[in-house]
């Protein structure tokens, strides 16, 4: 890693300063890192912080990384780092010169705004603020990000919902652009009973309720999920056992973010201290 995104480490808001030759490079260098990663990332022992959506909020990511600094605490983000906020690209630049620095304990998930390369939607404000080769650059690289974590205290965690998969090993198996890749990237929860609810005629996003989320838990053997995507969701639902954070001021003042002991046994959600930022 360069000495410039060393840098940015100590002083975030050098990610507002950089050149295009510099986001170029930082690109180049943070796909080689992600193309080690599998689409399930295990997680060993000591603290996680699992971070929501923060939608181009820089300061919310500043602020989780001040409070709970790398290497001391394994962070992960689960997933639309871009669009609506103000400060989209220096929110991603910021986390791309994160991972570089700490590869084995920071992680970026994937979420439906990382994937405006292969499935366009709208508003999308820091994709169509890009030239033609920036924005090239970030889809390939994005589309890289892994899909999901897995801890062996029985926690899973994506950006959206679940996979209709047979295993938690088989997440490693999604293709970009499947349908089992739209449920965890676009996927919603309601609450009642209920399998595949259908989608949502206004946003086009799949919907379950808690007959699925009962089913895919048991075959993936997990007793807790922690999610962000869907900010009007419930922050507890399916008797406890789904937690949704979001940690954007994008969508609501509240910004929130889930602490996990990895050598604790988790239940449901009350095992999880959640936090203001």
């Amino acid at each position: 890693m360069s000495g410039r995104y060393e840098r940015i480490v100590r002083d975030p808001d050098l990610a507002l300063a950089l050149t295009k030759e510099e986001i170029k490079d930082l690109l180049l260098e943070a796909g080689k890192v992600f193309e080690l990663e599998q689409n399930l990332i295990p997680l060993g022992s000591g603290r996680a912080i699992f971070v929501g959506d923060t939608h181009g909020d820089f300061d919310a990511t500043k602020r989780v990384i001040a409070k709970h600094p790398i290497p001391e605490n394994k962070v992960v983000f689960l997933g639309d780092y871009v669009d609506r906020g103000p400060q989209s690209m220096a929110n991603i630049n910021y986390l791309l010169s994160l991972k570089l620095a700490y590869p084995q304990n920071l992680f970026l998930l994937m979420g439906n705004h990382e994937a405006y390369g292969i499935m366009p939607f709208y508003p999308a404000d820091f994709w169509q603020q890009l030239d033609g080769e920036l924005s090239q650059l970030y889809a390939s690289l994005l589309l890289k990000l892994p899909l999901a974590v897995s801890t062996s205290n029985g926690v899973i965690a994506l950006h959206g919902a679940l996979p209709d998969v047979g295993s938690v090993e088989a997440i490693n198996e999604i293709e970009i652009g499947s349908e089992e890749w739209r449920q965890i990237t676009w996927g919603d929860w309601q609450e009642g009973e209920g399998s595949f609810l259908g989608d949502d005629p206004f946003s086009g996003r799949p919907q379950f309720g808690e007959d699925y989320f009962n089913d895919i838990m048991a075959r993936l053997g997990k007793r807790v999920l922690i999610r962000s995507h869907q900010p009007t969701a419930p922050a507890a639902m399916f008797g406890r056992r789904c937690l949704t954070i979001f940690t954007s001021s994008a969508y609501m003042p509240l910004r929130t973010i889930a602490l996990l002991d990895l050598s604790r046994e988790m239940h449901t959600v009350d095992d999880l201290p959640v936090e203001r930022v």
